[in-house]
């Protein structure tokens, strides 16, 4: 496929994909005539990244992450200093008071939208 379908199924610039194609966070392909071309595993590999980044991580490490994605067996993660630890675990920590807070936040507006239906007013018709 090419950057703009990848960029408007991730919901991502163009420009933050070249990015990540720079960085070595995704593996592009290129076509007969030089261009470009985006494969459909990247869909998924450009949202996880994306939620990485949202998360706080720097692209150094989601690069370390992301063969964990796939298949956690195939991690070779040589930098494993003791601050690089701290770091992934503030990280794993502050996603899941993250995750706790959505859920919270999910519960609640089911509890609201639950109570909205039992006082809806049928529609006229």
């Amino acid at each position: 496929m090419r950057i703009g379908e990848l960029a408007e199924r991730t919901q991502t610039s163009p420009r933050l994909l070249r990015y990540y194609e720079e960085q070595g966070l995704i593996r592009v392909g290129r076509s007969a005539n030089g261009y470009r071309d985006y494969d459909e595993r990247l869909v998924d590999q450009v949202v996880h990244i994306r939620g990485l980044l949202d998360a706080g991580l720097p692209t150094r490490i989601i690069k370390q992450i992301l063969p964990c994605l796939h298949d956690p067996s195939d991690i070779h993660f040589a930098e494993a200093t003791p601050e690089i630890m701290a770091v992934l675990e503030s990280q794993r920590d502050r996603l899941t008071d993250r995750v706790e807070l959505l859920t919270r936040n999910r519960d609640a507006m089911t509890a609201y939208i639950d109570s909205l239906r039992g006082c809806m007013r049928p529609v006229a018709g």
